[in-house]
């Protein structure tokens, strides 16, 4: 199992995936809203999403999980 995790403290804008949706490493996941940015967050690895632990609106911090892969 997998984590993907934000690189650093924002808002989450949306997830760009649902549970089941298959995503090579390097697909994008999620988009954060961090210091006026918009930044992508990327899978670190091939697999399934199983579950997905945050919802668009939520304020994460570094290293916040915000779904699993597996």
């Amino acid at each position: 199992m997998t984590n993907v995790v934000s690189p650093m403290v924002g808002k989450l804008v949306s997830i760009d995936v649902k549970v089941g949706d298959a995503v090579k490493a390097n697909d994008p996941v999620a988009t954060i809203e961090a210091m006026k940015m918009m930044v992508k967050i990327y899978a670190p690895a091939e697999g399934a999403v199983k579950e997905i632990k945050a919802s668009p609106g939520d304020v994460v911090n570094t290293d916040t999980v915000i779904m699993t892969l597996e």
